[in-house]
């Protein structure tokens, strides 16, 4: 019931976001006297300005049935009752705009407890201190209460409308999840260590040891819980449910990097799945291929004519019979035609094909039949009466129609049983090779006196010919293909090809590419099998041989989406890339990822069918996405490691002052202010737009149900964490006495100390694994910015308002003593990072 709920109300706000923009475009174009207008019998102008006065109530007023009879409403189709029923439009409109957003973000359970704890601080602080300098704690909760909202609000509001568009997702991607189940057990934790902060104020109290510092029972009280929403502002930290927004604003940020690498992507969730990308299902033709081949081989009779053969050798007759056959007969597929002419051009010496085509007359012509697999054109030329018939197509065929053969002497030889045997064996090598063979027949007509035939037939000739040679043409390989399959290997990623060429075609355009080594071929067939057989095993056979198989030749849209299902049921996180065809949406609506590849897809089924649309149609960009994907996941890692530490510190730190001196060592608004500005706004941007490095593609995949937290981010977050708690607590304990300062200057100190930490700390963040955390810093000018603004801010705030943050200024001398002991962190990184992980 609440799946339908939620999908009610994400249908009624597409229809209002359609609605919206619909008006817009009216206003543009109604408006513009000279703007044509194409009007349809359906067509209605309407006035959807809202009535801002009635905003609220209207709000309060909507529920679920007003909006599923709306959604009804736009169905029907019915121009009168929409007419009738706008001013529920209306009222749906404008209760979507802006505010709402400020409104949703209210509702959150850390905005309220931040809200809670600033009210407690601001009613004990005026009580204690008076309204005049009572007021700046509380008050600065609040302003920083109110900016997260307003952060919030302005990027929800912003991402809305694309949110609603068919396909951007509804449901929760898996780090998402993820996250929430990681929120809800430190949730748990941090509540447990508030009940003992609270008992151990209460002691304190009851106890007699802070009774003299509280005054009466109500300013207790006050003080008591105040301290104890303090730390549920460290044990719940905020920037974990923020980081399901940070996986938005990430993929969203992505996403418009990515459309400047030909890129288009419809749901933001397939950015984050394509980082966990097992396997790669891809056709060949536009993808791992050209979309057009070249002539590799030619034999001429028994020999082969290489590019180091001389043209001289070959008799001019033998050149202009070859020269006739290749510029007239123009019927063959678009992509063998245009291979077979550039090679006739540039190995055959054919300059002029307009003047070859000018001196001869066609006669008639046999168009490329898909059954006979040839075509063929009966000609004269202008300067002779002599009638020619020409015939090119699958050798196998046109072999078949040869009773001769040419040599390059010109010489026209009988094809005895072994000389077919041995043309069969080059075609069959050709064959074997991946390639395409082609030959090339010729017949000029005589009478039977021996005089050239000038009488005009209606039919060709399709027996007694002369061969005149075999070409063998290759599919080419994308520049960098290779590259990218062997990239993909080395980071776990399967990638399998699936395609209608021949077994022979197939397993060597794969080999060219790097997807079947030597070790595939020699598996007696289970690598490479064809669509028919694939089909035929049952299902126990089918899930055993699915992760041996690599290429699937004469393969089937079925085949494609059977592959798919097997792949998924053994726990692999699939891709499929589709060149566009209709036959293609199964397979890509089935897959985790469904990627159409070229600019121009034949039909919209599959466009949305897809959640990545790669322009270019290139391997190089399918690889692309996934190294984006795993950026993704990689910064979302990196902030998260970066956030427990601060809260793992914070907490620890205030609980053991709170056992041992009955007050906590940061106050609430200091909390706030690292938590919500120096670490989700700046420390999210500053990790957030690290951009994709090679060292991505190195690893194994990560796993779906593989921990959030991995074993080096425990590594690196508690040495920090400890390290952290050491320094503070000793400043906090022996600060006073190591610096010479009173207790104000002391707890500035800690203040600045901390938030110092956690700048220094980005940079350890940067790298998880690695050494060396300056790596490729000077490319992301955004972190560099961010920390730059981190610490302009922090010192703005120690030494400008200190009625807010609770400090004192510092001179030169401490200032400094916070910036190096805040950056011997890298110094704990580094020696950190030389204690083994094990696996």
């Amino acid at each position: 019931m609440l799946k339908r709920q939620k999908r009610k109300w994400r249908l009624a706000l597409t229809a209002i976001y359609c609605t919206r923009a619909l008006a817009s475009l009216y206003k543009e174009v109604v408006h513009d006297k000279n703007a044509p207008l194409l009007r349809s019998r359906s067509y209605k102008a309407i006035d959807m300005e809202p009535n801002k006065e009635e905003d609220e109530k209207k709000l309060l007023a909507i529920d679920q049935k007003m909006l599923a009879n709306t959604i009804d409403i736009v169905k029907e189709n019915n121009p009168d009752h929409f007419m009738s029923q706008l001013g529920r439009f209306k009222e749906l409109a404008a209760a979507k705009g802006f505010l709402s957003f400020v409104f949703e973000a209210f509702k959150d359970a850390a905005i309220l407890i931040f809200l809670l704890s600033a009210l407690l601080t601001l009613l004990f602080g005026i009580k204690l201190h008076g309204l005049k300098d009572g007021w700046y704690d509380g008050g600065g909760i609040i302003f920083a209460v109110l900016f997260v909202v307003i952060v919030s609000a302005v990027s929800n509001f912003k991402l809305s409308p694309r949110a609603s568009l068919p396909g951007f997702d509804e449901n929760l991607t898996t780090v998402q999840t993820r996250l929430n189940k990681l929120t809800s057990c430190i949730g748990k934790v941090g509540l447990a260590v508030d009940l003992l902060v609270l008992a151990v104020y209460v002691i304190h109290y009851f106890t007699g040891n802070s009774r003299d510092k509280y005054g009466d029972v109500m300013n207790n009280v006050v003080a008591i819980v105040a301290a104890v929403i303090t730390t549920v502002v460290v044990a719940v930290p905020e920037g974990l449910p923020l980081a399901s927004t940070l996986t938005t604003l990430a993929n969203y940020s992505m996403h418009k990097t990515m459309m400047n690498d030909n890129v288009l992507v419809r749901k933001l969730s397939a950015c984050e799945t394509m980082g966990l990308a097992t396997t790669i299902c891809t056709d060949r033709r536009g993808t791992l291929t050209l979309n057009e081949m070249k002539v590799i081989e030619y034999w001429l009779g028994n020999e082969a004519i290489t590019q180091e053969t001389n043209l001289s050798e070959i008799a001019p007759t033998i050149l202009q019979l070859l020269q006739q056959a290749v510029g007239l007969s123009t019927t063959g597929s678009p992509t063998d035609q245009k291979a077979i002419l550039s090679w006739a051009v540039f190995d055959l010496g054919m300059n002029n094909m307009d003047e070859l085509k000018q001196g001869c007359m066609i006669i008639q012509e046999e168009t490329l039949d898909s059954h006979k697999n040839r075509s063929g054109v009966l000609m004269r030329r202008n300067s002779e009466k002599a009638i020619q018939t020409h015939w090119n197509g699958d050798a196998e065929t046109i072999l078949s129609m040869c009773s001769n053969y040419y040599d390059k002497t010109g010489t026209a030889k009988a094809i005895n049983d072994e000389e077919r045997m041995h043309f069969g064996s080059i075609v069959q090598k050709m064959l074997a090779k991946g390639m395409r063979c082609i030959a090339f027949a010729h017949k000029k007509l005589q009478q039977e006196n021996g005089q050239e035939e000038d009488v005009p037939h209606e039919k060709l000739e399709e027996g007694g010919l002369t061969l005149l040679g075999l070409v063998g043409l290759k599919h080419l390989c994308r520049p960098g293909v290779t590259t990218e399959v062997d990239a993909c290997g080395a980071a776990g990623v399967v990638v399998k090809m699936i395609t209608g060429d021949d077994v022979d075609t197939a397993r060597a355009i794969a080999a060219d590419c790097g997807i079947l080594d030597d070790q595939d071929l020699d598996q007696n067939g289970d690598a490479v099998v064809e669509g028919e057989q694939f089909r035929s095993y049952s299902t126990e056979e089918r899930m055993e041989k699915v992760d041996k198989i690599h290429v699937i030749a004469r393969s089937t849209p079925f085949d494609k989406l059977l592959m798919v299902q097997c792949l998924k049921e053994k726990g692999h996180v699939v891709v499929v890339t589709g060149d566009g065809t209709n036959d293609d949406a199964l397979a890509l609506k089935e897959a985790d990822v469904g990627i159409s590849m070229g600019v121009q897809l034949s039909n919209e089924v599959e466009k949305v069918s897809s959640d990545i649309v790669i322009l270019d149609g290139t391997f190089t960009s399918v690889v692309e996405v996934m190294r984006w994907g795993r950026c993704v996941h990689a910064n979302i890692q990196k902030f998260l490691q970066f956030q427990l530490t601060i809260s793992a510190a914070a907490l620890v730190v205030n609980f053991i002052a709170a056992v041992f001196s009955g007050k906590v060592v940061l106050t609430a608004f200091q909390l706030l202010w690292v938590n919500l500005i120096i670490t989700n706004t700046l420390g999210a941007l500053a990790l957030a737009t690290e951009q994709p490095s090679n060292h991505l593609m190195e690893k194994q995949p990560v796993a779906r149900k593989s921990p959030l937290i991995t074993r080096f981010m425990w590594r690196n977050l508690i040495a920090q964490a400890l390290y952290q708690v050491t320094i503070l607590l000793t400043l906090q304990f022996k600060g006073r006495s190591i610096f010479g300062v009173d207790e104000k200057v002391n707890s500035t100190l800690i203040f600045n100390t901390f938030v110092l930490f956690q700048v220094f700390n980005q940079f350890n963040a940067r790298e998880m694994e690695k050494k060396n955390i300056f790596k490729g810093l000077l490319k992301n000018k955004m972190f560099l910015g961010t920390i730059g603004i981190s610490i302009i801010l922090q010192l703005v705030m120690v030494e400008c308002l200190k009625r807010f943050a609770t400090t004192e200024r510092l001179d030169c001398v401490q200032w400094s003593a916070c910036l190096g002991i805040a950056a011997l962190s890298w110094l704990i990184g580094w020696i950190v990072k030389y204690i083994p992980v094990p696996a």
